[in-house]
């Protein structure tokens, strides 16, 4: 497959902290590229790093076959961006804002017009194109933040959580968007702490953390790499100390949690994990309401490379 972005050994240092180590992909053209990782693990950086707004130490980066530079213009009117905080102007109503930054690539008023109207539709603003912002919910705040960035119809979009804190309504319109940018031919990269919308959305992922790639593959290779086999999930009123002691040490076991009157058993392997747990229920006479039985998430890969720690 073609590649719209190449990063080779790149390498952003602050002062004596790498924020980037060594850090190589591609993104492939036509695809949405998950972008994963905790706070502070250099996703914004290798972001600001493709789009110039950072020199960085070591490496290169390759865009739409180029080398990217601050004053490679001709290559970043092919990028469109939209970064998580919401960047308009409160004097300028949806329209408007949309005809000032598509303003700034395309000259021609006809041709500006309907790449307009095509990103109005897109995110669903026909009704709102003459309120303000102050007027607009911050679903709507979202969408239109998102027409502003590719109103000029870009080649590559970066789209930086932009789903964040908006009504379930709006976050599926915000999807389908998304997916209706793809078929129109657009490669992106997108970045989220939301696991449901990835597995959605993205062609590949890639998680990185302290500067480094550590997977990268489809959301199924991906869940291939971790450590467990099954999750068992059983809802149950009353369990002791004890039980609970005793389950940790079935075959298999590697975690377990009881919160909530919700007990959450993790296995390495094993075929029969589930039956197993069942018997020893009756035999205990254990009663439970719900019990049931799921492969790894892309939530639990994640955690798993890592780690469970906060992050500031």
């Amino acid at each position: 497959m073609k590649n719209v972005i190449e990063v080779e050994n790149l390498t952003k240092k602050y002062k004596n902290k790498k924020a980037i180590d060594h850090l190589s992909f591609e993104v492939h053209e036509g695809e949405i590229l998950g972008l994963l990782g905790p706070n502070g693990s250099g996703k914004s950086t290798t972001i600001n790093c493709i789009l110039s707004l950072l020199n960085f130490n070591e490496g290169s980066i390759k865009v739409l076959g180029s080398e990217m530079s601050p004053n490679a213009y001709d290559i970043k009117r092919q990028i469109g961006v939209v970064f998580q905080d919401v960047a308009v102007f409160d004097e300028l109503n949806v329209y408007d804002n949309i005809d000032y930054f598509c303003g700034l690539y395309i000259k021609d008023k006809e041709q500006r017009k309907k790449c307009i109207m095509e990103a109005i539709k897109l995110v669903g603003l026909e009704e709102f194109v003459k309120y303000y912002p102050k007027q607009l919910s911050g679903g709507l705040l979202r969408r239109l933040n998102i027409a502003c960035g590719i109103a000029h119809q870009p080649k590559i979009i970066i789209l930086d959580e932009p789903t964040v804190a908006v009504d379930p309504q709006s976050r599926n319109n915000i999807l389908d968007g998304i997916k209706a940018l793809r078929k129109k031919g657009a490669t992106i990269i997108y970045t989220t702490h939301y696991m449901e919308e990835v597995e959605i959305l993205c062609d590949r992922v890639i998680i990185l953390d302290k500067g480094k790639v550590l997977a990268i593959g489809t959301t199924d290779e991906l869940k291939e790499l971790a450590n467990i086999e099954e999750k068992v999930t059983v809802e149950i009123p009353q369990l002791s100390k004890e039980k609970l002691k005793e389950i940790k040490n079935f075959p298999h076991v590697d975690s377990i949690s009881y919160q909530n009157s919700t007990l959450s058993i993790t296995y390495k392997k094993g075929a029969n994990n589930l039956v197993n747990l069942m018997d020893y229920f009756k035999k205990e006479s254990i009663s439970y309401t719900k019990i049931y039985s799921e492969r790894p998430t892309l939530n639990d890969v994640f955690l798993e490379l890592t780690g469970k720690d906060l992050r500031d």
